[in-house]
């Protein structure tokens, strides 16, 4: 396989140092990578895992595990042996590659700081993290989405939702506004005397938040889909759909009649929704896929053709990721290979090397690395050490 490195197309993103510093199993680590392959594989928690967790926290969001901040501090033993039980200030720092030059991107915690991590960019601390979807993309997939398909809509909402943040950062924004009033809603419809001015003027707020939130997946649905029909690789092309009440909505009629039949939808739910909370709106869509046009549901395929759903959805993700923001962006494949019969495996490695973007790749079996010898760096990972190697033996 020829390097990424040489693969045409537009500017890669990369990751040219990073440093962490007391983030879980690390006390203290450096590590200066190569724009392209980046292989690490070692036992069960030696520490894999973390290394990409931290990478996912340089981008907008909770990071690749959604953990509390304070969990993610490493903790240090006490002088009687075990650990302390404090959680300590935690770092991680980069040094990126861009298309418009070096850029540096740190991110932080302290125990005084609650659930709210410190940003800076280029030395200069920002607002919020909402400030790093300005310069970084980051794509990732972890052995906990492989039950994607199978569990309940929630995880796949908040997937497609991750998705759709990596081109319009105002969309998280609107979910938590939209969760924010529905919230207020149920408490208000639970009191004896609820105030109808009040619940009004939150419906409307609700129905604004929706139906933008609805046509914010759709769109990126329809990008997906197409970016998935343009690909001519040999990995999966899924077919892919999300279905809600405004979603489906929104497929037929003009967005301020949505907003409105929703708005009154609300009205009527009051007495119904006082029991058991807002029975419809966005908080309740869902995202489906199947293999391909004829093939079965994703909850029905195996978990292998459930994962190649996935790594598809990724890629073309990244692929419009280069075409629309002008970067390709920095993807995190934690134990990609799982699952993974040897064609499905040669495919991802053919279509990562397509699409020219830093990837950084989990395993506990280096052989399944094989085939990138030659174009990536593989690195051992042991009880929290990495060592880099010559090759994947």
């Amino acid at each position: 396989m020829q390097s990424p490195n040489g693969s045409p197309g537009a500017p890669r993103l990369a990751i040219s140092r990073v440093t962490l510093s007391d983030f879980r199993c690390y006390g203290a680590l450096r590590l200066e990578p190569e724009p392209g392959l980046v292989v690490l594989t070692g036992a069960n928690g030696a520490g894999k895992t973390n290394l990409l967790e931290a990478l996912s926290l340089l981008s907008p969001g909770r990071g690749l595990r959604g953990a509390r901040l304070a969990d993610i501090s490493r903790r240090r033993e006490s002088a009687a042996g075990g650990h302390d039980g404090a959680a300590r200030e935690w770092a991680v720092a980069a040094e990126f590659a861009t298309p418009h030059g070096p850029l540096s991107v740190g991110v932080g915690w302290a125990a005084a700081d609650g659930e709210r991590r410190t940003v800076r960019i280029d030395g200069q601390t920002a607002r919020s993290q909402t400030a790093l979807s300005e310069h970084v993309s980051m794509v990732w997939l972890t052995p906990a989405m492989d039950r994607l398909f199978l569990e309940a809509s929630s995880g796949r909402r908040r997937f497609l939702d991750r998705l759709v943040y990596a081109f319009d950062p105002a969309h998280a924004g609107r979910i938590q506004a939209y969760d924010k009033a529905r919230r207020e809603r149920t408490r208000l419809l639970r009191e004896t005397r609820g105030d109808d001015t009040w619940l009004g003027a939150l419906e409307r707020n609700m129905a604004e938040r929706a139906v933008a939130i609805a046509a914010a997946r759709l769109d990126l649905v329809a990008r997906l889909k197409r970016a998935l029909d343009e690909e001519t690789g040999s990995f999966p092309h899924p077919e892919i759909a999300v279905h809600g009440v405004i979603e489906d909505s929104l497929d037929a009629r003009p967005a301020i009649d949505v907003e409105e039949s929703y708005r009154d939808a609300l009205g009527k739910a009051r007495a119904e929704d006082r029991d058991s909370g807002t029975s419809e709106g966005v908080h309740r869509s869902d995202l489906f896929a199947r293999l391909s046009a004829d093939g079965p549901p994703a909850e029905q395929a195996s978990t292998g053709e459930q994962k190649a759903i996935l790594i598809s959805l990724i890629l073309a993700h990244g692929r419009l990721l280069a075409r629309l923001k002008g970067r390709v962006p920095v993807l995190l494949l934690d134990e990609i290979a799982a699952h993974l019969d040897q064609s499905r495996r040669a495919a991802l490695f053919e279509a990562i090397h397509d699409l020219g973007a830093q990837t950084w790749l989990t395993g506990t079996d280096a052989s399944l690395f094989a085939p990138l010898e030659g174009s990536a760096q593989f690195h051992a990972v042991v009880n929290g050490q990495i060592q880099q190697q010559a090759s994947y033996d």
